[in-house]
């Protein structure tokens, strides 16, 4: 059930010969509804509740209910609204508690997310985030780290820190957010350029971005080195119950996004196992997971999603007398908060975790460039320092290293 929250009006004019302006579907619904909180309708587009109604079709009295429901498509946060249409929320959102209770936490889960941060300055806070913990929250998720981020890495600010990128729930490594508005935007500006430039920008060796994730895949790929280019889509599966990304044959698809990589061997083992270091050029959804998958054909360890049928012929590698490293053996036997486990998943196991991790960032100095703009207009952030970020790897990820 839906509720009609607004008339569209995202070409504004003042009158029928002025230029209009486009908006996107998120913006509208912000401006409409301001009393409704940025993360709830980020969330409703992120989990396909937001519906439109085009303006192109008209109805009768009898059959207007009819019409209505058959014009109703999802909508997406980035897509551009027409003069005319009409935006459907969930009628729950009327329930919607304005003021949040905050999420709270012990002392000992507060200091463990305080222990994942690696760096932070007055515009930027960045995060190793931990295997197994969800970014953002949605169906079933308790607790996310935006949400733990707001009650526990806050320190000082009036602001909470703001998400400008994701990583998949069980994968690992540098998760960077901004402290405030400005610096939020200024860190979206730079994902966002780097995703849509990237196709005309390959061959430049000179980046404001760059990320460097590693992960360990069953068998090798045929070159050492390479880039993998292909366009990326979403398929329905499992009678609509979920969804993968899969190679988009059709380059013209309009569903289609344009996906580049760079990948390097780091080290290939006789066990049939190689180490990759994976560069994305662009930020797609399981953009690693497929490249790696159907481009490659060396599906990441502990990716069922993407490389099951390999993992069916998969033999793990005991290895019980390897010693465990020293922050292993500081904690094993404790409990980690919110259930989380760290230790358990490496290729000597039956069952191993996802190998994927964000090992390293490099990217502009976010605070410096906001202070330099400040004296001239005309700043770049290519010419600020930069800001190299690395996080050591998961414990059950070092240990599969240790044992190859």
């Amino acid at each position: 059930i839906y509720h009609n929250r607004a008339r569209i009006r995202s070409g504004v004019t003042t009158n029928a010969s002025s230029t209009s302006t486009t908006t996107t579907a998120l913006k509208w619904v912000l401006r409409c509804c301001p009393d409704l909180p940025r993360s709830l309708v980020q969330k409703l587009f992120r989990l396909r509740q937001v519906r439109r109604e085009s303006n192109d079709v008209g109805s009768t009295c009898v059959d207007a209910q009819v019409q209505q429901q058959r014009r109703l498509k999802r909508v997406s946060a980035k897509e551009a609204m027409n003069v005319g249409d009409r935006i459907f929320l969930p009628i729950t959102v009327q329930e919607f508690p304005f003021e949040k209770p905050d999420c709270h936490c012990d002392e000992e889960e507060a200091n463990f997310v305080r222990s994942l941060v690696l760096y932070k300055d007055p515009a930027i806070i960045v995060v190793n985030k931990p295997p197994g913990m969800p970014v953002q929250g949605g169906i079933g998720i308790k607790q996310s780290l935006d949400e733990l981020a707001a009650t526990c890495l806050t320190y000082d600010y009036s602001e909470t820190p703001r998400l400008v990128h994701r990583l998949d729930r069980d994968s690992s490594g540098i998760l960077v957010m901004g402290r405030t508005q400005t610096s939020a935007a200024v860190l979206h500006s730079i994902f966002r350029e780097k995703t849509f430039g990237a196709k005309d920008d390959v061959d430049n060796e000179v980046r404001i971005l760059e990320r460097r994730y590693w992960a360990l895949v069953i068998g090798s790929p045929r070159r050492p080195k390479g880039l993998i280019s292909v366009p990326l889509g979403k398929v329905v599966v499992d009678n609509g119950k979920s969804d993968r990304i899969t190679i988009v044959d059709n380059a013209q698809n309009t569903l289609a996004q344009h996906a580049l990589t760079k990948y390097q061997v780091i080290k290939s083992s006789c066990y049939g196992y190689t180490w990759l270091e994976l560069s994305p050029l662009t930020g797609r959804k399981h953009q690693l997971r497929v490249h790696c998958a159907e481009v490659l054909g060396t599906p990441i360890v502990g990716d069922l999603k993407y490389g099951w049928q390999a993992h069916k012929k998969l033999e793990h590698l005991p290895w019980p007398s390897l010693e465990r490293g020293s922050h292993e053996n500081v904690t094993k036997g404790k409990t980690i908060p919110f259930g989380l486990d760290l230790q358990s998943g490496s290729i000597s196991e039956k069952h191993p975790r996802l190998h994927l991790h964000c090992k390293q960032m490099v990217l502009p100095n976010v605070s410096m460039a906001l202070q330099n703009m400040q004296f001239s207009s005309d700043y770049h952030l290519s010419q600020v320092e930069s800001l190299v970020l690395v996080a050591p790897l998961p414990s059950y990820m070092q240990r599969s290293w240790d044992i190859l």
